[in-house]
């Protein structure tokens, strides 16, 4: 997805006032309510665009842009995965969503957990894409570049669909990258009780070649009581067409999106 076309298909959005920041949403489709929950230094549209449509096919689609990033403003205190997972929330009772399921990628998938956590009563489903809960979860080579980390080294599609949308400024984006490092830097393990304290039917969702390793998201599917696993070939969200994928072209993103929505069709287990 180019820039142009990124932040054309972010001009249908709307916005509300969030826990004390304005909050930019998009809706698209009718159907089963399906929350969209980019990952760092992205939007919705850098994360999701290849799939959104297709997704909107058979669900109300509800995508957002958190706290610092894309059309959202800014936080200027140290983000957190459970502030990210209280804006969601609160979008969600704004918008009369009693429950709905929820995927969200990379940082986005660590916020869908919290999310699970901290308001199991508006989520039905979950889809965890390279969601981090122990810092053992990922490569060291992770840790040493998270540690030196500088705008310079953010890739440059990110940087320009950021400062593409109106209004958004240097200073914003140099904001932006902070924050998102800065949380990372801080990162400290989950309690494994909290992990197992998520009822929702949980898919989790890791590349073979991912930032996340295939173990983690081995133990994170067996700590959910009702955890489903994949394992994508390629890189860090390759498989759903995230905009830095190598292939543009590839169809595994639409074997992505039956994937997913076999998984929201199934029937939830019941009690017991």
């Amino acid at each position: 997805m180019t820039t142009a076309n990124t932040t054309q298909a972010q001009d249908a959005g709307k916005y509300a006032q969030v826990n004390g920041i304005k909050m930019y949403y998009e809706i698209h489709g009718t159907g089963q309510p399906l929350v969209l929950i980019h990952g760092g230094g992205s939007t919705m549209h850098t994360s999701f665009g290849k799939i959104m449509p297709q997704l909107a096919k058979t669900h109300m689609v509800i995508a957002v842009d958190l706290q610092n990033h894309g059309r959202t403003s800014a936080r200027y205190v140290p983000e957190t995965f459970e502030q990210d997972a209280d804006d969601v929330a609160e979008l969600l009772k704004q918008l009369n969503i009693k429950g709905a399921d929820v995927m969200g990628f990379s940082n986005g998938g660590s916020t869908t957990l919290q999310l699970a956590i901290r308001h199991p009563e508006l989520v039905h489903k979950l889809v965890a894409i390279s969601a981090l809960y122990k810092r053992a979860g990922t490569f060291p080579w992770f840790w040493d570049f998270i540690s030196k980390a500088d705008i310079s080294s953010m890739p440059q599609i990110y940087k320009d669909v950021y400062l593409a949308i109106p209004g958004n400024t240097q200073a914003g984006l140099q904001n932006m990258h902070d924050k998102d490092a800065q949380r990372m830097q801080n990162f400290k393990d989950w309690n494994e009780e909290l992990i197992k304290s998520i009822k929702a039917p949980t898919l989790v969702i890791v590349s073979d070649q991912d930032v996340i390793t295939p173990e983690h998201a081995i133990e994170l599917s067996r700590l959910l009581p009702s955890g489903r696993l994949a394992i994508m070939p390629g890189s860090h969200g390759a498989f759903m067409g995230e905009v830095m994928a190598p292939n543009p072209d590839s169809k595994v993103p639409e074997l992505f999106v039956a994937l997913i929505n076999e998984f929201l069709a199934e029937a939830m287990p019941k009690d017991k």
